[in-house]
């Protein structure tokens, strides 16, 4: 999701929820110690070079159990971000402390924020001659046309 979707997101919410990928809640006391634009220039193993701009917020929990952050109040955070920072639209970045620094993109469910895993990738994966995976099936679980795969009740359609 990018910074702009966000926005206009969080003026549709009353109460400020990020949901885990586990489908529990950050807990409502969080902070967002962070906003800000992340710039990473960089070469992949095939020698290219590339550039990657996000906008990155950082969660974070203290004791201080009573902390309500409102949408307002990121918000303005956020205008303030692009006032001083110069901070452009681009996709978002959330990092959330668990056994170590989590990072996360972002989609909206009409309420809450979720919080989606991100993975990494190969992106010359034609220079070091990755394969694409390819679906592996059983055969066993493959029935034959003569036993009715394509009729009503069969697993073709």
């Amino acid at each position: 999701m990018k910074l702009s979707e966000f926005k206009k997101n969080l003026s549709k919410v009353s109460e400020l929820n990020f949901v885990l990928p586990d489908g529990t809640f950050v807990p409502k006391h969080f902070h967002v110690t962070e906003v800000g634009q992340v710039t990473k220039h960089f070469i992949d193993c095939g020698g290219v070079i590339r550039d990657e701009k996000k906008v990155n917020f950082q969660l974070w929990e203290a004791g201080d159990f009573d902390h309500r952050l409102a949408p307002q109040k990121l918000n303005d955070i956020i205008t303030l971000s692009e006032k001083k920072l110069g901070v452009q639209d681009a996709e978002i970045e959330v990092e959330y402390q668990s056994t170590t620094i989590g990072k996360y993109s972002l989609e909206f469910n009409r309420m809450n924020f979720e919080l989606i895993s991100t993975q990494t990738n190969c992106l010359a994966s034609d220079y070091c001659g990755i394969q694409e995976e390819k679906l592996k099936v059983k055969l066993s679980d493959l029935q034959s046309a003569d036993k009715g795969c394509c009729t009503p009740g069969g697993k073709c359609c």
